[in-house]
């Protein structure tokens, strides 16, 4: 975590608000994928883990009904004030409009947010890049105000709520992973999860000598604004034409032995390779974990490099700035694997890179994607982290 940041929360706070006293600094990490890209909103497996790039908020409670947001990373916004009466779906196109979101989703539960709040945050997650920006905002605020109102909630419904939120109050047809994985993240794991049913596994991340380097396309991508909820819709349309030959309730019900017996219910071929995706994606994800726990660091890259290809034919959500870097890294020795991460339509690729080779990875694949796309890219080494956490009471 940034001491920096939390400093720009608490003066961020100060300069559009007051002092904080009696409120709190918390912070709600972003979160990668590994492996397992689209499957989460068809019933399949994911391996993301939480980040210590992330959101930072100062929180305090008002005495009114009255809620009032500042970002440090859209101060051309200003302040935003609403109120507990005047939430509803569709009401704001602003950021503000994931935490009102989330507030909503609680209210409509029953819990007891009876005063309103202030809130001014920042973060050093770049934004639109596919590393849940949106996702760390809303767990940030179910956290906040579980912690400021002192709400029975456990960690993983925090997910579920924030997930609530952005399906119903926000309008994006998103899966649970980049909720669940910023709730519950633990540091140095990742997160096997079953989207089904949520069970999961916290499996050890052992890169001994090797680094995750997110790169940036800089290509920014919104999951509204994009072809995101048509990728859903086509998935929910390649289910229903299944489920008219077999009895099931996802997508990734499906083997991929047993897909390839019943793929011509599909009656699209655009249709049918979306389907294929997904499940295939779900068997990538599970060997994958196998071969990670055995210590098969390169057999996991060979699954990376095979998700990619996957998510860029059959799924097309990459274009040139995903396929540019992924291809350069593949180019370099000491890249053990690389692919898109996210959503797609822009954002970033993640990449295992042994830990002498991230200096020239980072030239070679910017210097050429520089020249090919015409505008340069970001590298992030990150580290492993954790949940969120209340970080100071002021």
């Amino acid at each position: 975590m940034s001491e920096n940041m939390k400093e720009k929360a608490l003066h961020a706070y100060k300069d559009n608000f007051r002092e904080p006293e009696g409120g709190k600094l918390f912070f709600a990490p972003g979160r990668v994928n590994l492996i397992g890209e689209h499957t989460d909103y068809n019933g399949g497996h994911v391996f993301p883990c939480a980040l210590t790039l992330g959101t930072y908020g100062v929180f305090r409670k008002r005495n009114d009904r009255i809620l009032r947001f500042y970002s440090a990373n859209e101060p051309e916004v200003g302040v935003v004030e609403t109120s507990l009466d005047q939430l509803a779906p569709g009401r704001s196109r602003e950021w503000t409009a994931y935490p009102e979101g989330v507030v909503f989703t609680l209210l409509s539960h029953g819990y007891q947010v009876n005063t309103g709040f202030d809130m001014a945050i920042c973060g050093d997650l770049p934004g639109g890049a596919g590393l849940s920006s949106s996702a760390s905002l809303d767990v940030l605020t179910a956290f906040a105000v579980r912690e400021l109102f002192g709400l029975d909630i456990a960690d993983h419904e925090l997910a579920i709520f924030s997930k609530e939120a952005d399906n119903s109050y926000c309008g994006i047809n998103c899966g649970i992973m980049d909720q669940f994985t910023v709730a519950m993240g633990k540091k140095d794991h990742a997160i096997y999860l079953d989207t089904s049913d949520l069970s999961y596994e916290c499996v050890p991340l052992k890169l001994d000598g090797m680094k995750i380097v997110i790169s940036n396309t800089n290509k920014k991508h919104s999951l509204v604004d994009s072809q995101y909820n048509q990728r859903w819709s086509e998935c929910r349309q390649a289910l229903a034409e299944l489920q008219t030959v077999v009895d099931i309730e996802n997508l990734c019900d499906l083997s991929p032995e047993e897909f390839e017996k019943y793929k011509d219910a599909i009656s699209e071929p655009v249709i049918r390779r979306r389907a294929k995706h997904a499940i295939y994606e779900d068997a990538r994800c599970r060997e994958a974990v196998r071969v990670l726990k055995a210590g098969d660091i390169r057999g996991f890259g060979r699954l990376m490099n095979e998700a990619h290809i996957s998510v860029s034919r059959d799924y097309e959500v990459t274009g040139p700035e995903l396929d540019t870097l992924q291809e350069e890294a593949l180019k370099l020795p000491g890249v053990i694997g690389s692919r898109m991460t996210g959503g797609g339509f822009g954002g970033c690729t993640v990449s295992i890179v042994e830990e002498g080779a991230v200096e020239e990875f980072r030239k070679k694949v910017g210097d050429a994607y520089l020249k090919k796309i015409g505008y340069p890219a970001d590298f992030y080494v990150v580290e492993v982290g954790g949940g969120p956490a209340v970080l100071e009471v002021l």
